[in-house]
């Protein structure tokens, strides 16, 4: 049996058991088979943090998915492995400078993210949104009716809420910027608390 195939049967094996965990010495192997041979189309990794553990996953564009612990991380491996590939493995190395940024964002000491993304989980108008959340600086806030404007759509003020709410980049893309025109937080999927935390790190900055 080819190197590919032994890959490919353990990585479909970890999607169909919903199990991403393993042996750590077999997790590194089959991380540096996979990366030799081209065939880890998504690493991931976990990173403590102020707001509970977070998972970082990314592909050969960028990252892809940042991900709140209330999340479920076994939950968003699985979709992740359902809608990019089941060819899926621990593998740090490729996550090492996405969080060393976020690791310099909670210390006070980085306002942007300069690591490359990949937003093929948004689409549309969706997709918009992000990219306008990107543009939005360090401690400043918008309200949903202001971003569904700047993305090209100023009746679509409860997409652009839904569009933050399914972010699949919290953090990287600031989607915790973006606040009701009433002034309250809003939503989040980090959860109301972990958003109110962010924003007053920011604003005291």
């Amino acid at each position: 049996m080819s190197d590919k195939q032994i890959i490919d049967r353990v990585t479909n094996a970890f999607a169909g058991a919903g199990g991403f965990d393993s042996d750590g010495r077999l997790h590194s192997r089959l991380a540096a088979l996979a990366e030799r041979q081209g065939l880890l189309d998504v690493s991931y990794r976990t990173i403590d943090s102020p707001l509970g553990l977070l998972l970082l996953a990314a592909t050969g564009e960028g990252l892809v998915r940042v991900a709140f612990s209330c999340e479920d991380h076994d939950a968003v491996l699985a979709r992740l492995a359902g809608a990019i590939s089941p060819r899926i493995l621990r593998a740090p190395g490729r996550l090492g400078e996405a969080a060393h940024q976020l690791d310099e964002y909670f210390a006070g000491k980085r306002r942007g993210f300069n690591v490359p993304v990949d937003l093929r989980l948004a689409h549309g108008f969706r997709r918009s949104v992000l990219e306008h959340l990107r543009r939005i600086p360090y401690g400043v806030t918008q309200s949903y009716a202001a971003v569904a404007r700047a993305a090209g759509n100023p009746s679509a003020v409860r997409a652009a809420a839904s569009a933050c709410s399914h972010n699949p980049l919290p953090l990287v893309v600031p989607c915790h910027r973006v606040v009701r025109s009433d002034g309250t937080t809003g939503e989040y999927l980090g959860g109301p608390e972990a958003k109110r935390a962010l924003l007053a790190m920011e604003a005291a900055a």
